[in-house]
């Protein structure tokens, strides 16, 4: 074989004559011969001229069948692995193989190019297809092709793996041969649906095929490339090509190529990153997804990656700080770390505590989701716990509500697994640290008293004092006379007569100790010579210690140790504090986050507070009980979640009986029950009753029963917890057992606690509450349950007990909501008491005239509701029985006359209007005429009512003034007859009582009132926009409150005075600052209310003798101007605004008109109205206060302003600025001078020529000229 086979870059090369002894296909033939041609494929071995002149021509022509093409793809799959000899070949054998093998690769290639682009294009084209039949057709086709790709592939991995190489010289395989191969496979990594799990088995087939050539054929480089490439334009092969470059990294031990490919990203540049579009998503998903199988590989790279942390991509910015979480949970954890892994640690990890503070919200979110999973994986060193805890508490305020969320799920991750203690609590922590810190300081006090000094050893000590001794004996020795040195000696010898050896050498180590040298050389020397000296001392030194010793050195150390335990205690107990104080300031933000409008947040912030309540946070309850009035919330995900989260906490028993799991379910929910208001139980109920587990009911109501009838020993408080859950859970035995409830609660000791009878009565009252429709049940008047009731009542009045009025109000409400007549038993009541009164006191009692007069405004109260409620709806029944009894007796001919009439009646839409009227007009006259007819027990204590509250210096007793100005507000109640004679008294006891008490009742009462009787209240309503100004924040409180429900549900109108609960936006209390805000927040929901009220609303508050800062004006103004978003209101309040310039009579209301105006979002229509009503303040303009607001105005609109409207703001703006500086009559003057100056030149251009001038002779011609230039 004398030629060579160059793989060829495209087909048509093929046909191109090349280099010496390169093929060149010669022959091509037509259609027509191509079925005779075919049979010897199967007949021929290797592929060979004439087989490769046919394939080629499948190729190349397009007008094959797919059927053909997928034949021949099968032909050369089989054919494929058998190609190579085995032993040694010539040189001519192995050119020839050579060739075989490269015609072969290139045809399969090729045809599996040709094959996977039919078959994209043949999917795109019948996806939008309705029939059946094309569908069914090319999905068998497809369906098809896929089960043949992973046969090519397979073929492809056979050779390849085979040893192949030694067909080439040198075994140096051509890049042609390895492009080939590897474009087909990236050819079929660009299939739209590459990333399905259905085409997991050829994925892996492709990944397989390119790991080999990666390492068996030098295709590393390429590969990064192509993997660069293929991310930049086909965004969802992020993790397919993770997928790809970690297995080439970890399967095939190609490590380098992670950090070829993260330095080709690392070198990308913002501008690059810019530009890509779509390739910037498929990056940050790519090194995600590969941090996520191969962190270790990335660690040696991962700076070239940290430069994008400071460029504007956001998106690689997260994806770096992902790599980075990743990194630091897999790799850099754990106690084992060295100095470098450590320090590599706390880089990355300072790196994440900076983006925690990023520029864009999603890098802030997603950095703090880092950082849950580092905390969930335990990663994060303790040193680090309070830092990042307190980064995370601040992010609580983020703008952005997914950092917020993130946030959330972080701070209860860290509660979750935080190393400090199951119980996160500062006040409990406080005293155990106060203890340890003082025992602590008590045991170093101990250690500086008993600290021996510094212990050195005698061979170290003689050591250091060694040359000076030298130094100091030679001096003593050379220096002198002899007759100095014999006279030495002999004061040396008598001292050393007159004292022992151990005395000279206790006095010679003394003077050593303190560097008397000298001295103690006149010691030492006639006693012994230097080198005795010099030997004996470390002899000494060299004694072993004695057993006193090492005992007392041991003793030392002991103590040593447990100072450094304690030191380690009090440290652990500081940061269990700190810890506990950063979760108790999150809960205070999180708990204001539970009535957020994000659904998603809501949910997050109701599990951190079950997190914080299992961990027993301090001031968790706070949170738990928060959300409990969510149960009632219209978005189910939210009732679901606290319905979820109280049955976790408190409605998930543990116990190993059924008997164990009840007292504990019983033991939680009490603890819910102590001091819970009337809401709150309302939502406990709603709570229980989604959560009623029927195994456990049973024991649960017998632990109740046992609890609340005393039983077993229990506290009062739980007393009451019982018979309230008990109406919660078992409605039906409670009222079965009436009799029982009366002799526990309601019987002689009831005097004892009347909160355990008022829990009680509210049980039985919810229960007749949620009674079936149909006959009402009601209870005989004599029956035990109103004996008891009327003598507890009657017996309270001439007592003082503080608790007996709420009870009072609870009896007489389930005596008109059991009674049959309710009316006779109240009447008989009212006398009883009355009679009691007079009869145990010689003189009445302020107090306890007050609880009666308390109880006939209930009575009353309750009468006008029973008569409205109980008795209308048992007249419409009734009605309705009635109605159907004639319909039954009368017969098809009367239905049919009825049905006519009723026909005629739903035309004029009287249908039940003229019964429910009939009803409805003998209850009022019932109310009118007989409830305060003289001969009933009510009327008899108006005249009381009446007096007591008119003469307040005589009745100046606070209990009674309170309850008898309650009392009459009930009374009005009654008719418009009692309203119109006292409503004048009652608003006199508003504005003149000097008890805050008494004049925050007297508002909650008037707007009863106002709902009952509106005509009658509308002339008073400035009296109560007044108490909006109270002195006192608890009226202020509840005059906004009230205010707040009558205008939101139309009760009342909105007019002027709404300016004053502008003025409440700036109250000192937070309270009513937040109510003032939803008052103005729900108004604006209404169709232009706040558009309508603001014009008035600014003239109030402006008002000279109002005499409001001018700060809080501004204030209140761009509070209530944000509702203002319609271009028309925009464009009709600038009108407004202008015109009042002309009534506004001071500098300090121009200015708060001009204020106003720059506080709108200005548009090209408003704009436009702003000049045409130039002259209703232009002549304010020289005033700064004026000018200034106008001018911010214009710079608002010239930012966002088109060219030609830009032209328009900067010439007004100069106008603006000339007439402030020079004020408006001198630029009128001006102009009107400009004007005069145009029309003169006007007329003087049109006034005509004489007839000598009009045409000039060549004579004259220049003296003309000369003289009109002259003029001119």
């Amino acid at each position: 074989m004398s030629w060579d086979f160059v793989v060829p870059v495209s087909l048509d090369d093929l046909l191109k004559s090349g280099a010496i002894n390169q093929y060149v296909v010669q022959d091509v033939l037509s259609p027509k011969q191509l079925p005779s041609h075919l049979t010897a494929l199967r007949s021929q071995g290797p592929v060979l001229p004439p087989l490769f002149i046919i394939l080629y021509f499948i190729l190349h022509c397009r007008t094959v069948d797919l059927a053909l093409k997928e034949d021949t793809l099968e032909g050369l799959s089989v054919s494929l692995p058998s190609l190579l000899m085995s032993g040694t070949l010539s040189a001519a054998d192995r050119k020839q193989q050579l060739n075989a093998v490269k015609m072969s690769v290139f045809l399969l290639c090729k045809l599996t190019e040709n094959l996977e682009s039919d078959s994209c294009r043949e999917s795109i084209v019948t996806a939008p297809s309705k029939g059946r039949k094309k569908e069914k057709a090319s999905g068998k086709g497809l369906q098809q092709w896929d089960s043949e790709r992973e046969t090519v592939l397979q073929c492809l991995t056979q050779l390849l793996q085979l040893d192949i190489r030694s067909l080439w010289n040198l075994s140096l395989v051509e890049e042609e041969f390895v492009s080939c191969v590897t474009f087909c496979c990236y050819k079929l990594l660009e299939n739209p649906t590459i990333g399905h799990m259905k085409n997991k088995p050829t994925r892996d087939a492709i990944i397989h095929v390119l790991g080999v050539m990666v390492k068996k054929y030098n295709h590393m480089l390429g590969a990064c490339v192509k993997v660069i490439q293929l991310l930049q334009h086909f965004e969802q092969l992020s993790s397919v090509c993770a997928q790809a470059v970690s297995a080439w990294s970890s399967e095939y031990g190609v490590k380098a190529i992670v950090g070829e490919i993260m330095r080709e990203i690392g070198q990308k540049t913002s501008d690059e990153l810019a530009r890509e579009g779509s390739g910037v998503k498929a990056f940050s998903s790519f090194l995600s997804e590969l941090s996520t199988l191969v962190p270790e590989a990335m660690i040696p790279n991962i700076s070239v990656l940290l430069t994008h942390l400071e460029g504007e991509s956001a998106s690689m910015r997260v994806a770096v700080c992902e790599v980075l979480g990743e990194v630091l949970v897999r790799v850099l954890s754990g106690d084992k770390l060295d100095d470098s892994g450590r320090a590599d640690r706390d880089r990355f990890l300072d790196t994440l505590q900076e983006h925690i503070h990023d520029a864009h919200s999603h890098v802030r979110a997603r950095v703090l989701q880092v950082y849950s999973r580092i905390v969930n994986s335990k990663a994060l060193p303790l040193c680090r716990y309070t830092e990042v805890m307190e980064l995370a508490v601040g992010r609580l305020g983020d703008k952005s509500v997914l950092v917020c969320k993130s946030a959330i799920q972080l701070l209860a991750a860290f509660i979750a697994h935080n190393p400090y203690s199951c119980k996160l609590s500062s006040v409990d922590l406080k005293k155990p640290l106060e203890k340890e810190t003082a025992k602590l300081k008590e045991m170093r006090e101990n250690m500086s008293e008993k600290a021996p000094v510094a212990v050195i050893s005698a061979a170290d000590l003689w050591a250091a004092m060694e040359p000076e001794v030298s130094h100091t004996v030679r001096s003593h020795l050379e220096a002198g006379s002899d007759a100095e040195r014999e006279e030495d000696d002999e004061e040396e010898e008598e001292g050393v007569q007159d004292r022992s050896d151990r005395d000279t050498a206790i006095q010679i180590a003394q003077y050593l100790r303190h560097n008397k040298y000298r001295s103690s050389d006149c010691n030492f020397l006639p006693v012994q010579g230097p080198e005795e000296n010099q030997a004996s001392e470390p002899v000494a030194s060299d004694q072993p210690p004695t057993p006193q010793k090492e005992g007392g050195k041991a003793a030392d150390e002991g103590k040593e140790n447990e100072l450094k335990k304690q030191e380690m205690l009090v440290q652990y107990l500081k940061d269990t504090e700190s810890f506990a104080l950063q979760v108790e300031r999150a809960i205070a933000v999180i708990n204001n986050m539970l009535y957020w409008k994000t659904t998603t947040v809501v949910q997050e912030a109701v599990q951190f507070c079950v997190t914080a309540r299992e961990f027993s946070v301090a001031d968790s309850v706070c949170g738990v009980r928060k959300m409990l009035p969510l149960v009632w919330s219209t978005d189910a995900a939210v009732k679901d979640a606290v319905v979820q989260a109280y049955r976790r906490l408190y409605l998930n028993p543990q116990g190993d009986s059924t008997r164990a799991k009840a007292q504990t379910l019983v033991e939680s929910l009490s603890e819910l029950m102590v001091d819970a208001s009337l809401g709150t139980i309302q939502c406990l109920e709603e709570i229980v009753s989604n959560c009623n587990e029927n195994a456990l009911q049973a024991s649960v109501v017998q632990v109740l029963w046992e609890r609340f009838s005393g039983k077993r020993e229990t506290s009062a408080l739980h007393k009451r917890a019982a018979v309230l859950l008990l109406g919660m859970a078992a409605r039906e035995v409670v009222l079965s057992n009436l009799d029982t409830l009366c002799s526990v609660a309601l019987g002689e000791k009831v005097t004892e606690d009347y909160l355990l009878a008022r829990d009680t009565v509210i049980t039985i009252t919810n229960i007749t509450d949620h009674q079936s429709k149909g006959v009402p049940f009601r209870l005989p008047v004599d029956h035990h349950l109103f004996s008891c009731l009327t003598q507890a009542i009657a017996d309270g009045v001439v007592l003082s007990d503080p608790h007996w009025q709420t009870f009072m109000e609870q009896a007489i409400r389930l005596i008109y909501f059991l009674a049959e007549s309710p009316d006779k038993l109240c009447a008989r009541l009212l006398q009883r008491s009355a009679r009691l009164l007079l009869e145990q006191v010689t003189e009445v009692c302020c107090v306890s005239l007050a609880q009666l007069l308390s109880l006939c405004g209930a009575v009353a109260f309750w009468q006008v509701s029973h008569l409205e409620r109980s008795v209308s709806t048992e007249l419409r029944r009734r009605r309705g029985e009635k109605e159907e009894k004639e319909e039954k007796e009368k017969g098809p001919v009367g239905k049919n006359k009825d049905a006519n009439d009723s026909c005629v009646e739903e035309e004029l839409g009287l249908t039940g209007a003229s019964a429910e009227d009939t009803e409805a007009e003998f209850i009022r006259k019932i109310c009118e005429t007989e409830l305060l007819a003289d001969g009933n027990m009510l009327s008899v204590f108006l005249p009381l009512l009446v007096k007591v509250c008119s003469s307040p210096g005589r009745y100046s007793h606070t209990q009674l003034t309170t309850a008898a100005c309650l009392a009459l507000s009930q009374y009005m109640m009654i008719s418009p007859t009692v309203c119109k004679d006292n409503i004048r008294l009652l608003f006199t006891v508003l504005e003149k009582s000097s008890l805050p008490v008494v004049r925050a009742n007297t508002i909650i009462a008037l707007g009863d009132l106002t709902v009952r009787f509106p005509n009658i209240l509308e002339p008073w309503t400035p009296n109560l926009y007044a108490r909006l100004c109270d002195e006192n924040a608890s009226v202020r409180l509840t005059a906004i409150t009230v205010l707040t429900q009558l205008v939101l549900k139309d009760v009342m109108k909105v007019k002027g005075q709404v300016s004053e609960v502008a003025v409440l936006l700036l109250d000192p209390e937070p309270h009513i600052t937040s109510l003032a805000l939803n008052f103005f927040n729900e108004l604006s929901a209404k169709d232009n209310a706040i558009y309508n009220l603001l014009p008035d609303i600014i003239s109030r508050l402006s008002d000279p003798e109002r005499g409001m800062k001018e700060e809080d004006f501004n204030t209140i103004m761009k509070q209530l101007f944000s509702y203002i978003t319609k271009e028309r209101q925009t464009e009709s309040l600038v009108e407004k605004l202008c015109q009042r310039f002309r009534t506004a009579k001071t500098e300090r209301q121009w200015a708060d008109l001009a204020v106003s105006l720059s506080l709108l979002s200005m548009c090209e229509r408003g704009f436009k109205k702003l000049q045409e009503c130039w002259d209703c303040y232009s002549d304010k303009l020289a005033e700064d206060a004026v000018y200034q607001p106008l001018l911010s105005i214009m710079a608002k609109l010239r930012r966002r302003a088109k060219p030609q409207f830009k032209a328009q703001v900067e010439e007004f703006e100069k106008k603006l600025t000339v007439v402030h500086t020079k004020g408006l009559e001198n630029v009128e003057n001006e102009e009107r001078e400009q004007q005069l100056e145009e029309q003169t030149h006007s007329e003087k251009a049109q006034t005509p020529l004489p007839k000598s001038a009009r045409r000039p002779t060549r004579g004259n011609s220049l003296t003309y000229a000369f003289s009109h230039g002259l003029s001119a």
